[in-house]
């Protein structure tokens, strides 16, 4: 499994600017008013970088992944050549950036983002796309991406050209090790295309299913599974993440529940409302209807005192440094997060959940004393009857990096009975390790094809007696 977390500063910007000047007292207003008119040009990288695009490189990404190569290109004089890391490299943990221009550009003409690829094995990028902007990435695509070792030409379909009137984003990926070890890959002839060739599209929310969930009054909760499907002239159909910008969304009764544009659904009130939506016109398929139960409970509030405990995520204590919560192992992880809070009580949600990781690295918690683990756990709705659920505790050895080759595992095993629907649950276990002094993880995961699909998460810390 690959591991990819990539942060990034948001700025607000004011958009779409409207300037008018007043030339002449006699003149009509109709010819007083100049509308702002944005470049089209489709050009990313055609040996060289297109005018205005700057490189900028994710937070805990190999900062010098990205060069220029001159020796091997597709065509032309140069190509973009992109060195992944090895497992552990201590200049960055993954290849990872955003190419942005600071002039926005008009890109409704095109329907797609083409290139010329290939890498020095055969690895999967983990997400590739554009529409990472800094800001709001309100048009954000991304897929992952099959390599070969020799040139090929893929394609990234636009869902709806004409939502990208004014775009930042032109590419961005996210790399990270092949099996611990890092490669080379390199891209050519980027460039936004008209192919005329992107046909049937289906969209899809929900991942193409009708799902039922429950919510709570006052809780947000996104939209997930959000994809546009097309096929391609070979005859293939290629399927893209899609922002949830992309879509028009519905509510069968906004007294119950409200979509923003965002993807976000607001719970306003005891009752039943059904989400469905469209893109570029065409009924996604899928759907999400949502019952709300009301009011949410809160898990129990910890007693032990902060002398006691070492905490990773909980409103009672000073929590440590968190790498992540969700870092997304690529290709396999499906669970989505959102970090929520209700009246000053933050939890974390999990959805579409198969497995997720929290790891806290910088630094490592020594559990020689405090080694007992808490967690408190709360399934909406109802407890699958083939619930199977798995938690897995990570010491990384002395070197404090994950995978680096003296790790250990302790796994635990927790049976569906202890569960009851809607209510905070507690698990408490000793860390029997021989090695604890540098624990960086924690894995929650669906096994034995349990069907655990959402949770809530709270009150995550280590403690001793």
């Amino acid at each position: 499994m690959k591991n990819i977390k990539f942060m990034h500063s948001k700025t607000a910007l004011l958009l779409g600017l409207l300037f008018f000047t007043i030339v002449s007292c006699e003149r009509d207003a109709s010819n007083q008013l100049e509308f702002a008119t944005y470049s089209s040009n489709g050009e990313v990288f055609i040996d060289g970088f297109s005018g205005g695009l700057d490189y900028y490189p994710f937070l805990g990404s190999y900062l010098e992944a990205f060069s220029v190569d001159t020796e091997t290109k597709y065509k032309g004089s140069s190509a973009m050549r992109f060195d992944v890391p090895n497992v552990g490299d201590p200049n960055g943990a993954y290849a990872g950036a955003i190419f942005r221009v600071d002039s926005p550009r008009d890109l409704t003409g095109y329907d797609a983002l083409t290139f010329w690829a290939k890498g020095t094995r055969g690895g999967l990028i983990n997400e590739i796309g554009f529409g990472q902007d800094f800001f709001e990435n309100k048009f954000q695509v991304s897929m992952s991406l099959q390599l070969t070792t020799n040139w090929r030409k893929y394609v990234i379909p636009i869902p709806d050209p004409a939502k990208l009137v004014q775009e930042r984003g032109m590419f961005w990926f996210a790399e990270g090790p092949e099996n611990n070890e890092g490669y080379t890959f390199w891209i050519d002839e980027l460039q936004f295309e008209k192919l005329g060739t992107i046909a049937q599209p289906q969209p899809a929310i929900s991942n193409g299913v009708d799902k039922s969930d429950s919510g709570f009054t006052g809780v947000d909760m996104p939209v997930t599974g959000l994809t546009q499907t097309f096929n391609l002239e070979s005859g293939n159909n290629i399927t893209v993440n899609a922002a949830p910008s992309y879509f028009n969304f519905n509510s069968s009764n906004e007294d119950v529940a409200f979509v923003n544009e965002l993807g976000i659904v607001s719970v306003l009130s005891e009752g039943t409302a059904k989400i469905t939506a469209t893109l570029g016109g065409v009924s996604a398929k899928g759907s999400l209807e949502l019952t709300s139960v009301g009011a949410f409970d809160f898990a129990p509030i910890p007693t032990r005192p902060a002398s006691n405990v070492t905490s990773i995520f909980s409103d009672s204590y000073t929590n440590s440094p968190v790498d992540f919560f969700n870092g997304y192992w690529e290709p396999y992880q499906t669970t989505q997060s959102t970090e929520f809070a209700i009246d000053g009580n933050n939890m974390i949600s999990y959805t579409d959940f198969n497995f997720v990781g929290n790891q806290f690295a910088n630094p490592t918690v020594n559990a020689t004393v405090k080694s007992n683990l808490h967690i408190n756990m709360y399934i909406p709705n109802s407890v699958p009857a083939d619930m199977d659920f798995l938690i897995t505790v990570v010491d990384f050895g002395a070197d404090q990096a994950d995978g680096g080759g003296d790790d250990t595992r302790q796994q635990v095993f927790f049976d569906k009975s202890l569960w009851v629907p809607n209510t905070w649950i507690t698990l408490e276990f000793p860390i029997t390790m021989d090695n604890k002094n540098n624990i960086g993880l924690i894995i929650y995961e669906n096994i034995n094809f349990s069907s655990l699909s959402n949770w809530y998460l709270d009150n995550v810390y280590f403690y001793s007696e």
